[in-house]
């Protein structure tokens, strides 16, 4: 790979603003696509909004006012002279010289423009498409736009799509793509662009996908399963399992039994029991002798977990430990001696469990709750802790099956779609924001019920006050003065965050402003209303995580949505609470981006891709991987690629 300083015109300044970018190399440059573009086509003075181009003939005067300032001059538009006024761009002021051309966006009033952005030249006649970067500061999206052009001619572009490929889909070259989704001249020109970009970039992930396949170590540790004993253990619990629950337990079964390792993913709807399913297989392999480990991404949770096991295994003989960045480091190396010799059968914790100082005795089950939540390496260093080690993955997070399939081909897959006896519906109800005095009565009821409420907002600070969780403390401790307030957020250390989460479950606190780090398994019985502000900045699979917060119990429940904005998508809430049909509407709506989480802790990292828009396209690329993997040394490219792939989980 080259250096960004290979490049001319990057010097050290420029490589440091890239870096903030996460652009390190050349590669990494020229693969920085835009974000979004803006069409453009030239209006005439005659309407309200107008996008005109004409010379600057007035030097541009800076104001300044509070925080703000503004900057206005003169141009000549169709012979006619018209004031030209844009606040919070006095950078501009250098650039805006006199007989410059520029291109105006903004509203038309009385000779006057209230600009809302300047283009620096004229557009011309036609559409025009404008690229749209992400940015820093010190950094516009014409400095990127160059960068990538100049990189463009000074280097050499890995084109990773067999030539048989290509000609196949009539593909132009990546070079070629690259270029014109950074100048795109037409429409046409981006859609020629995205086809082979995209492409490309499914045709990696799946023949990284395959080969990981292919050479994954199918030896595994075959287990006998006692369904005796089993039926015992499930018998002693409070509740039946469900019909899809007791599926699941099959296909663990069999997997368990065949000479094949385990790499199954549970995937269940939220309150549908897969902690229980999970705790049934790690009780299978304690019967053969064998420890098992839990891993899950919080510390509530894993204390959460903790808690189950000991209530569940209390009568069978079984030593359960847990270890999280709390855990005292006397404690710490008891539980390592323990797990050393085997003295420990089972172990619960978080990225804890990760410590190299940590060794089994004899471990044979890796269970890892919600599994997107934990980095690649994260996962398979946990698994390498035994031989042959057999996995299972939880995830509330439910994705269609066509689609779940195509994008973990390399796992089975067990769906817990049925909820658990005795749960009822969550009432879900979408209000304006000028709803106040009805969200309030109903909040208020909840906690004149001596119930607990969670109030969630997507930011933590910000202009709008809505969306700034400590401005809606001061609100809500205005409205309910006699009750107890706090806030949680994922700026706080996990130790502070885990200390406001134990005090909630407790009952200290009776309303609880957060962000959606509260979104996964908190379990929470007294908790039985959400209000969620501005909810159309979240997707349908977020919110239906949100809302599995309440509802944990046999009391009415309550999900309120806040938004002035998309309430008729929202209103899909009101009347699904299948988290299943609710992921497909997402997946219809927004893609997978907001069913995977933040990005940078799953598996896929699509820059041009967009899923299920682009689910033929990677079904295509699928098929036409696996075809080349069998000649795979016809292709050095493709070869370094897959060598460079970390073993997959």
């Amino acid at each position: 790979m080259f250096g960004l300083d290979t490049i001319k015109g990057i010097g050290p300044s420029t490589i440091d603003k890239l870096n903030k970018l996460d652009i390190y190399t050349v590669e990494d440059l020229v693969s920085y696509y835009p974000y979004k573009y803006k069409l453009l086509r030239k209006t005439s003075l005659d309407e309200e909004k107008v996008t005109v181009a004409g010379k600057i003939i007035s030097t541009p005067a800076l104001s300044y006012f509070k925080k703000m300032n503004r900057l206005s001059f003169q141009m000549e538009v169709e012979k006619k002279i018209v004031t030209v006024t844009i606040f919070n761009r006095g950078f501009l002021k250098d650039k805006l010289s006199l007989g410059k051309s520029i291109t105006v966006l903004g509203k038309y009033e009385k000779n006057s423009i209230t600009a809302s952005d300047i283009i620096l030249y004229d557009i011309g006649n036609g559409t025009t498409v404008i690229p749209v970067y992400h940015l820093v500061k010190g950094l516009t999206s014409k400095n990127i736009n160059k960068y990538i052009n100049d990189a463009l001619k000074a280097s050499y572009v890995y084109d990773y799509i067999p030539d048989e490929l290509s000609n196949k889909y009539n593909f132009i070259s990546k070079k070629e793509a690259i270029y014109k989704a950074n100048n795109p001249t037409s429409i046409k020109d981006l859609d020629i662009s995205r086809d082979r970009l995209k492409y490309e970039e499914l045709f990696i992930y799946s023949l990284k996908m395959n080969y990981l396949k292919s050479k994954r170590d199918n030896k595994g540790i075959s287990i006998i399963v006692d369904k005796t004993k089993i039926n015992e253990f499930i018998s002693s619990l409070e509740y039946s399992l469900t019909k899809d629950q007791k599926n699941a337990l099959e296909d663990i079964f069999k997997d368990m039994e065949s000479n094949s390792r385990m790499n199954r993913l549970i995937e269940g709807d939220v309150g549908s029991g897969k902690t229980i399913v999970s705790l049934i297989t790690m009780y299978a392999y304690f019967l053969n002798g064998y420890q098992s480990t839990l891993m899950a991404p919080t510390e509530i949770l894993a204390i959460q977990h903790y808690n189950t096991m000991i209530k569940l295994f209390k009568d069978f003989n079984i030593n359960v430990a847990l270890i999280t960045s709390s855990t005292k480091k006397s404690e710490k190396n008891k539980i390592y001696e323990g797990l050393k010799t085997g003295l420990i059968n089972m172990v619960v914790g978080t990225h804890s469990l990760l410590n190299e100082e940590l060794e089994f005795n004899n471990l044979g089950l890796v269970v890892t709750d919600e599994q997107h939540r934990f980095g690649v390496n994260q996962r398979k260093n946990l698994r390498n802790k035994g031989n042959n080690v057999d996995v299972l993955y939880l995830s509330a997070t439910p994705i269609p099956r066509t689609y779940a399939l195509t994008l973990f081909g390399d796992m089975d897959i067990s769906i817990i779609e049925s909820k658990i006896s005795g749960r009822k519906e969550i009432t879900t109800k979408v209000f304006k924001n000028n709803q106040t005095d009805e969200y309030l009565n109903m909040i208020y009821k909840e906690l004149k019920e001596d119930h607990q409420v969670y109030i969630v907002s997507p930011l933590i600070e910000s202009e709008d006050e809505s969306l700034d969780i400590k401005k809606l403390k001061e609100k809500f401790s205005l409205a309910f003065k006699n009750y107890n307030i706090d806030i949680l957020h994922g700026k706080m250390k996990s130790k502070e965050k885990d200390e406001i989460m134990t005090r909630y479950k407790n009952h200290d606190i009776d309303i609880l402003i957060s962000t959606t780090v509260i979104e996964v398994g908190v379990d929470v019985k007294n908790a039985t209303m959400i209000v969620i502000f501005d909810a159309e900045k979240f997707g349908l699979a977020t919110l239906h995580q949100l809302r599995g917060r309440v509802g944990r119990n046999d009391l009415d429940s309550y999900c309120l949505l806040i938004s002035n904005k998309e309430t008729e998508r929202l209103k899909i809430m009101e009347s699904i609470h299948d988290g299943f049909k609710l992921s497909e509407e997402d997946f219809k709506l927004r893609g997978s981006g907001d069913l995977f989480g933040t990005r940078q802790h799953g598996d896929m990292n699509f820059k041009v891709a967009k899923l299920p828009r682009d689910l033929d396209v990677l079904k295509a690329s699928n098929e036409d991987s696996k075809k080349i993997l069998k000649d795979i040394d016809k292709y050095p490219l493709l070869q370094n690629i897959i060598k460079s792939t970390v073993n997959h989980d």
